[in-house]
């Protein structure tokens, strides 16, 4: 029986990417290929001697379905010499982003380059930024071929109009790494130079107890003045700006730590608080690093040109030529192919256009264009190739100016997260106490002891552990996240994220997923007809044919002759001595039908069989979703699409959601501000272009994406397509999230309540303060890592 199952899944998945396989599978050596690009790649490592690619992980590639692009622009040297990070007379080295990268198998493949060619050098692989940087011999290995290596293997490197720019926000922690390191050895030392006061001091120690003292006082130097420069500016500027945030009674209490230390070191009264100084600016120092460290490989703020090709085929008299876009002028004749980007407002000159402007406007469905006819850029061509003559430079597109409208741009969103709300009344309470115990002691007429007082209550009282419990918990929220495929951009966004009570859905590709698609055929088949186009349609590798092979779900063994394929058209084929066609209304020869989505049309011999329409299906689990979210949350969708589908989304949204359709950007982003203007904290979901102003806007922007390394408007968080159906419990996890904060929040209260008691009496001493603030750091840290991970484990995440 097992042996039985095993074959069965054997057959059922393909061996290089495990996608499902299909009627069209593919057979080699024994092992079973979804489609003809996966088998390809096997071939292409087998020839090469790399068989141990499949040894370190099951299916460790990925589906080669998608055509291959045209990396022919690379021999224009004003483009490679922008993408190249060094070249000399021979050597080229250069570094790809490479989505595909997954698994330990796709390093050791891409380490292994030069196993395929020896003409590269070397390659190595960051796994975490899916870059692969490679070191190649340009004079025998052309950049173009280096990267055709690259996609016959099955690892494309993702090249767009951003990465010749080369522009982009780098987040760099070294010099908050250098000021950690500098704390954590000055800690370390302070504390082995205090153990004698720890434990009690001998004779001999007592000889050096001066000097001891001393030494930890040098280290608590470099400790005040840079380590913990960052606080004392930033507090600074909270009182410039007469406003207190968390950063004041934290420059405070380590101020306050290192006169106190010098001031008894000097008169030789006690041996200081030095040690105390030094863990307290490590540990928070440590939180900072880590609320900072975010995922930096990923961009939250890409602009319409990641989105871009690099270049663009111009035509000359001289033949056609790859130009790169900054180059193109108004008045150049450009050839776009299908599925091919307009890269700039243009005329119709030649060929039979069907733009996809589902990116700009939302809206799904191609749309026809004349000769003569103005086409915006953005739109995506998915017909024949067409002839465009620009008529706007490409930075006063439409496009552009839509990306670059000022009302998307710089939206404050008044924010206060619980740690800034919290240190405003933490640190007036904290000052009266201590002013109140300095007071106290005075009228007693105990100078001393109202000195110890008051600077023992700004010493204990220092708000380490509630600087340390917002940005670890919400840290270890992040990363299981990014576990589960849905990237936020930082640690405030989560806390944004559980003060949401509306949420407002886009419709194309948000809702909807570009990679599951509804079919339905107009028009009447026999069984016999059926085998006929199931036979055809398996000769071609399009997307559309794909879908119709399943659609039909019959097994054919009829042999096909003469087929041929139309490249944005359609196919012919001669099978059982009957001539097949399939495609467009045009490639048939037939009047225009209307008609919604995609079309395809099926022409058997002489007679029209009908037509199949194809649109995008609902995403997986998206009424499960919309059911879990309606008690909690105020629920809408406002789209640019049409409203054909308005009566299967009334059956999912809640009967009080508002379901608008035919929204431009504009509309979307008003829409979202009246939201607003009714007290409502919103959350905009999206994905494209149309959606950019109302996801800037909105109190939380949430981009769906289906390849989280394409294009997705500026955000705070990307959430993959894959994740979708996990949406409310994200929600729910960041309430929960919070919730730690504010537990974590009452422990450091309790720890400071403790501390206090004895500070009041000016009776704290170094060891008590040595001992205290650690443990309660080490608490805080370990209640919210494990918290944080306990709430995860119950919502499944």
């Amino acid at each position: 029986m097992a042996a039985i199952k095993e074959e069965v899944q054997r057959i059922e998945k393909c061996f290089h990417c495990g996608d499902r396989i299909e009627e069209t599978g593919y057979c080699l050596d024994d092992h079973d290929f979804c489609c003809l690009g996966c088998q390809t790649v096997y071939q292409v490592l087998q020839d090469g001697g790399m068989q141990q690619y499949y040894r370190y992980n099951q299916h460790p590639g990925k589906s080669n379905k998608e055509k291959q692009a045209d990396f022919s622009y690379l021999d224009e040297p004003q483009i490679a010499t922008k993408l190249v990070d060094f070249k000399d007379d021979k050597m080229t080295i250069i570094t790809f982003y490479i989505p595909a990268i997954h698994c330990s198998s796709c390093i050791w493949l891409l380490e292994n380059l030069y196993k395929l060619n020896p003409n590269v050098l070397q390659s190595r692989v960051d796994f975490m930024k899916k870059q692969a940087s490679i070191t190649f011999n340009h004079t025998l290995l052309p950049l173009k071929d280096l990267v055709y290596l690259l996609v016959n293997i099955g690892y494309d490197p993702k090249i767009t109009l951003q990465d010749v720019v080369k522009e982009g926000n780098k987040n760099n922690l070294n010099p908050l790494v250098a000021k950690i390191a500098v704390a954590g050895f000055c800690f370390g030392n302070s504390m082995l130079f205090s153990f004698p006061d720890y434990f009690g001091m001998g004779a001999f120690e007592k000889e050096y107890a001066s000097f001891f003292g001393y030494i930890n006082l040098a280290f608590g130097l470099p400790v005040l003045l840079y380590c913990a420069s960052d606080y004392f500016k930033s507090a600074y500027v909270s009182l410039k700006q007469k406003r207190l945030n968390l950063d004041v009674p934290l420059a405070l209490g380590i101020l306050v730590l290192f006169l106190r230390s010098a001031f008894e070191v000097i008169t030789q009264t006690g041996a200081g608080f030095t040690d105390t100084l030094c863990s307290l600016v490590f540990f928070i120092l440590i939180g900072k690093w880590v609320q900072q460290r975010t995922y930096y490989h990923i961009s939250f703020e890409r602009d319409y040109r990641s989105y871009f090709p690099v270049a663009v085929t111009v035509l000359t008299e001289n033949g056609d030529k790859p130009v790169q876009l900054a180059d193109i002028h108004i008045g150049d004749r450009i050839l776009v192919r299908n599925n091919e980007i307009i890269p700039a407002d243009a005329i119709l000159l030649k060929g039979d256009a069907a733009i996809d402007f589902s990116f700009v406007t939302g809206e799904s469905s191609p749309v026809s264009k004349t000769l003569g006819e103005i086409i915006y850029a953005g739109g995506r061509q998915t017909g024949e190739a067409i002839e465009l003559e620009v008529v706007k430079p490409i930075s006063q597109s439409y496009l552009t100016k839509l990306w670059n409208n000022e009302n998307y741009k710089d939206y404050d969103k008044h924010f206060q997260t619980f740690v800034n709300f919290i240190s405003k009344y933490f640190t007036v309470v904290l000052l009266a106490i201590a002013f109140f115990a300095a007071l106290y002691w005075a009228v007693d007429g105990s100078a001393n002891r109202a000195w110890g007082a008051f600077t023992a209550v700004l010493i204990i009282a220092c708000p380490c552990a509630l600087a340390l419990s917002s940005p670890f918990t919400l840290s270890a929220a992040l990363s299981i996240f990014d576990r589960n495929k849905f990237y936020v951009k930082n640690t405030a966004a989560i806390e944004q994220m559980a003060t949401i009570d509306t949420l407002v859905f886009d419709k194309t590709g948000t809702i909807s997923s570009p990679k599951a698609t509804s079919i339905y055929f107009e028009g009447a088949l026999t069984t016999n007809e059926k085998k006929l186009l199931n036979a055809t349609c398996r000769n071609s590798s399009h997307p559309l044919s794909r879908e119709i092979v399943k659609w039909l779900n019959v097994s054919s063994d009829i042999p096909v002759t003469n087929f041929k394929e139309f490249p944005g058209k359609g196919m012919t084929a001669e099978l059982a001595g009957q001539v097949v066609k399939v495609g467009s209304a045009n490639f048939l020869n037939i009047g225009k039908i209307k008609t919604d989505g995609s079309v395809v049309f099926v022409r058997i011999g002489d007679e029209l069989k009908g037509y199949f329409t194809m649109e995008q299906a609902w995403r997986a689990g998206l009424s499960a979703l919309i059911e879990d979210f309606k008690p909690r949350y105020d629920l809408h969708l406002i789209s640019g699409d049409n409203d054909r589908r308005l009566d299967a989304l009334k059956l999912i949204f809640p009967s009080a959601a508002c379901l608008i359709f035919n929204q431009s950007p504009m509309e979307k982003l008003g829409r979202i501000q009246k939201f607003q203007q009714e007290g409502k904290h919103v959350c905009m979901i999206g994905d494209g272009l149309n959606d950019a102003g109302a996801l800037r806007k909105a109190d939380l922007g949430i981009a769906v994406s289906d390849d989280i390394n394409n294009f997705s408007p500026g955000c705070d968080a990307i959430l993959d397509g894959e994740s979708f159906s996990k949406l409310s419990d994200f929600f729910a996890f960041s309430k929960d999230a919070v919730k730690v904060i504010h537990m974590s929040f009452g422990i450091s209260l309790l720890y400071n309540i403790i501390g206090l008691s004895f500070a009041i009496q000016g009776i704290m001493s170094p060891l008590f303060a040595a001992i205290l603030m650690p443990i309660s750091t080490v608490t805080i840290i370990s209640f919210t890592s494990l918290m944080t991970r306990w709430y995860a484990k119950r919502h499944k995440l």
